[in-house]
């Protein structure tokens, strides 16, 4: 049954890793600068979060936010629902769209991506990993009240298969479906017509590394930074 609620605003949590910080504040503003509803966005910075999460980094992690993410029920006190997404990302169209289609059958909605990665190695030479539901934790409408086995405890030391994979939930009818229209893949799909993105994923490599200033859709990405540095919109 899809939620219905009129008065609403839109819970966001983005990953944030210190190495991307330009793509988080980009991502920020093509989100906000399309919302049609009151969107309220918090960074899951390590920092931030040191009380809290304790977890030793994994050699096979290739961001600080690989394990914080599944802090986000916890942070909304398992009360609503909450969006997280990756900050390697760029929003074409307006989150309010993604927010209604909050499905109250559900924990947790994600595209369902079924695909073996390109590439043995992605941005800043970190190894490329391949498993089951690889990507499907990047963009997550998560229903908290029903995503409370992701207490700090669990995402502490539970293995990452476990998590990424979605073995915290009692069986994959909880698991929802969206489009992949709002977790396109860059460079792992072949490229389509914008009206059929609604969020580009740069997953092997954002422009803003060295390296990656060419690929997929790159210049919607550049386009959107100088929107956001200049008071006058210069491109």
């Amino acid at each position: 049954m899809q939620n219905t609620d009129k008065a609403d605003s839109i819970r966001v949590f983005i990953g944030f890793d210190q190495r991307e910080t330009v793509a988080y504040h980009v991502l920020t503003h093509s989100i906000l600068s399309r919302s049609s509803l009151p969107t309220a966005i918090t960074p899951l910075a390590l920092p931030q979060l040191s009380k809290i999460f304790t977890r030793e980094r994994n050699s096979l992690q290739s961001t600080e936010f690989a394990f914080t993410r599944f802090l986000t029920p916890y942070l909304c006190n398992y009360e609503g629902w909450a969006i997280f997404m990756d900050c390697d990302m760029l929003v074409l169209d307006d989150i309010a769209k993604l927010w209604s289609l909050r499905d109250d059958r559900y924990a947790v909605m994600v595209a369902k991506h079924n695909y073996t990665p390109k590439t043995d190695a992605k941005f800043l030479g970190q190894k490329q990993t391949s498993y089951e539901k690889k990507n499907w934790s990047s963009v997550m409408l998560m229903n908290c009240a029903k995503c409370t086995r992701l207490t700090p405890d669990y995402v502490n030391t539970a293995s990452g298969l476990e998590l990424h994979r979605f073995q915290w939930l009692k069986n994959e009818a909880e698991i929802g479906e969206l489009s992949i229209r709002w977790n396109f893949l860059v460079s792992e799909y072949d490229p389509v017509p914008l009206s059929q993105i609604a969020n580009l994923h740069y997953t092997l490599g954002g422009p803003y590394f060295k390296g990656y200033e060419e690929c997929d859709y790159a210049d919607k990405w550049f386009k959107e930074y100088y929107a956001m540095i200049y008071a006058d919109k210069r491109q």
